[in-house]
Order: C-alpha cells, then sequence, then structure tokens
C-alpha cells in the first residue's frame, strides 16, 4: 500500500510516498527549505516523487497531512492540496499534529521539547514523554516555554534559539518527516477508515484581516 505524506507547517516543503505492509518504509521524497515556496513547490514534489515510483495518484491509498500548528499560509497549502488530491483520487486522508511527528520520531527520549518557529521571535511548542504529548501545542517566546524535567529539545526551532536553552541535548530532527507523518495515522489507514475533516492548527490570528468599510468623507 502507498500513502503520500505531505507538510508544510515549517519553512520545509515536504511530500514523500511510504509504503505500508509488513513494514513501514520510505518509498521517494521531495523535501526543500523554501519559507516562501510553499505554494510553488508542494504540488511539483509530489509529481516528483510519484514518477520517481513510476506510479500515479490513482496508485495511492491514502494522504496524511500534518496540521500544524504552524504559521497560516504554508500551513493552508498542504491542507488544501492533501483535500484536493484525494477528492480526485478518491481516497481517505488523515490529519496528524505536526509536532507530534516530530516527538514520535525521538520517541526514545524520556522528556522531550518540540519547538518550531512561530515567527515574530515566538515559537510553537509541545512536551513529549516517550513520543507521547503531555502538554501542548502552544505558543511563546522561546524564555517563556516551560524547561523542567525537559533532558532534550527537537525542531528547527533548537537551533534558532540555542542560548535560551544550552543544556538541553539537541536532537537532529528538524522538521516532520513522511514516516513519521504516517506512523501517526496508521491504525486509521489500515483499519479503512473513512476521511476526516481538516482543521488546521493555526493557534494564533492570520496577519491579515478583511478591510473595513470606506469612510465617509464630509465636505
Amino acid at each position: 500500500m502507498l500513502v503520500l505524506a505531505i507538510d508544510t507547517s515549517s519553512p520545509a516543503v515536504t511530500a514523500g510516498v511510504v509504503t505500508v505492509g509488513g513494514d513501514i518504509a520510505l518509498a521517494a521524497e521531495r523535501t526543500a527549505l523554501a519559507p516562501r515556496g510553499h505554494g510553488e513547490l508542494l504540488t511539483p514534489s509530489i509529481a516528483a516523487c510519484l514518477a520517481d515510483l513510476g506510479v500515479t495518484p490513482r496508485d495511492v491509498a491514502a494522504v496524511v497531512v500534518g496540521m500544524g500548528p504552524g504559521p497560516y499560509t504554508g500551513l493552508r497549502v498542504g491542507m488544501v492540496t492533501a483535500a484536493a488530491f484525494t477528492d480526485a483520487a478518491g481516497i481517505p486522508v488523515y490529519a496528524v499534529g505536526s509536532l507530534d511527528a516530530l516527538g514520535a520520531a525521538c520517541a526514545h527520549e524520556p522528556s522531550l521539547l518540540v519547538i518550531t518557529d512561530a515567527r515574530r521571535h515566538e515559537v510553537y511548542w509541545a512536551r513529549y514523554e516517550s513520543g507521547r504529548r503531555l502538554t501542548g501545542p502552544a505558543v511563546d517566546r522561546p524564555a517563556d516555554v516551560p524547561l523542567e524535567g525537559v533532558t532534550a529539545v527537537a525542531g528547527a526551532a533548537a537551533e534558532l534559539y540555542s542560548d535560551v536553552w544550552p543544556e538541553l541535548t539537541r536532537r537532529p530532527e528538524h522538521y516532520p518527516d513522511p514516516v513519521a507523518l504516517v506512523r501517526l495515522a496508521l491504525e486509521r489507514i489500515t483499519a479503512g477508515a473513512p476521511s476526516e475533516p481538516l482543521n488546521p492548527l493555526y493557534l494564533r490570528r492570520p496577519d491579515a484581516v478583511v478591510p473595513g468599510a470606506p469612510k465617509t468623507v464630509s465636505q
């Protein structure tokens, strides 16, 4: 069974095809660091993964998409693309937490902090114990993230704000990877569960606002 995994919750535009059967393995992947390139790069990345394997969208059994938290525009590109792909192919789509994918990739860490860049000098964060989320996700300034009991940190913001937590072991996992995303949805995939509503996790309102009504000009 082939499963397409997508994540656009961070500057990494990630698409990968994962085989699900007796084991889970990465069959093809495209990942590019492009903070403002999600809309331009995601669909070609998906097409390239399928071309690598000589398959078509009809050969994909399901799609897993990271639902954030993440910045509004990039995250929405991934969610909309996943919805359009599955609607056209007639297959189910499942959403998983993007921070959870990083936490699952470091499941052997007994006390882990996952942090990604939220811009505006803030981070998205969540706490994990052996891959299980304990608190979060939330968005805060780096200095306000609770660190009591944490021994390791994963996510790209660990390097971006390395001076804030110098005593923590920094993991090399910076962005969600396709295999970790699929593992989080594995039970739903193998059970053939129906598609779920895709609700992006923003944690804060977008910067863009609807313009107000024109002001009346008095003579």
